[in-house]
């Protein structure tokens, strides 16, 4: 097998993790999102020391669910769009020597 010229093989590595860490952030913060507004205010209470109503945090987390099913959804048709240009297109470089 010979070299890619086009060094499209050298950050490949790279390019997984970030793809990974794309994948499993709103993930995790959909797992870990409490399921009631007062959690949300002692959560962000304790990591910041600022009080918040809990009207306020029913929106905050209304939208962070919002953001990340949001994120998923972008990440689900990218993951899609490429499979399908990557089915369509002929193979950019030769694997055979």
């Amino acid at each position: 097998m010979r070299a890619c010229p086009c060094q499209c093989r050298k950050n490949s590595t790279r390019r997984r993790w970030v793809s990974g860490v794309a994948w499993l952030a709103p993930t995790v913060a959909l797992a870990v999102m409490p399921k009631c507004p007062a959690c949300v205010v002692a959560y962000v209470a304790v990591l910041t020391g600022l009080g918040m109503s809990l009207t306020a945090a029913a929106y905050l987390r209304t939208g962070a669910i919002g953001v990340c099913l949001l994120a998923l959804t972008w990440l689900v048709v990218a993951a899609i769009r490429r499979r399908l240009r990557r089915t369509a297109s002929p193979a950019k470089h030769s694997t055979s020597t």
